[in-house]
């Protein structure tokens, strides 16, 4: 069995077995066994993913929407007018002008927020790199798969031509004996 991926590998590939990288030798395996190489790749990497990598990737993904933006506006816009009518109206706040408070929330929340959507970030390149690597095979295999056709239909033709040679030859024969025929009877008439 491995000899017949290695053979197919070789003349796939023109090149020797050893010499090729594992997506070639993976592709070869698949081509001599006649197996689909297609996977869901998005599927199968979230099918791996622990509870706190979907939590990232939930926390990074509503991170960067319009409704955190929005609600994020409006949290700041109203704790700013709170603060600003408690500080005229009562002489009060809680926090006042510069917002050192508000600044700090802020703070830790970009401070935390900022890991989070990078380590999403990280899983979404390296996602997108397997996916390039599996789409490498699969149009490798295809291109392959495709030149096969192309030498399968060469052959054919090449047969087809040679037959269809035979049977010219074949009925040029016979013509020329008919002609022949033709001039004998011709002959014995006159």
């Amino acid at each position: 069995m491995e000899n017949k991926v290695r053979d197919a590998a070789e003349k796939l590939f023109s090149s020797e077995y050893e010499k090729l990288t594992e997506q070639e030798k993976h592709v070869a395996h698949h081509i001599t066994q006649r197996t689909p190489i297609s996977t869901n790749i998005a599927q199968d990497f979230s099918e791996q993913m622990t509870l706190g990598q979907k939590m990232a990737d939930k926390v990074a993904s509503f991170g960067g929407s319009w409704v955190f933006i929005s609600i994020f506006a409006c949290v700041m816009v109203i704790w700013i007018i709170l603060n600003s009518f408690i500080l005229i109206k009562l002489n009060s706040s809680f926090d006042p002008y510069p917002y050192i408070l508000l600044n700090l929330f802020l703070s830790m929340i970009a401070a935390i927020q900022a890991p989070i959507i990078l380590m999403s970030q990280n899983r979404q390149a390296y996602k997108d790199r397997l996916s390039a690597e599996h789409d490498y095979e699969v149009n490798l295999k295809a291109e392959l798969e495709i030149i096969a056709l192309h030498e399968k239909v060469d052959s054919l033709k090449q047969e087809q031509w040679k037959e269809l040679i035979a049977i010219q030859e074949k009925q040029l024969m016979l013509l020329n004996q008919l002609v022949e025929d033709l001039k004998k009877n011709k002959r014995s008439a006159s």
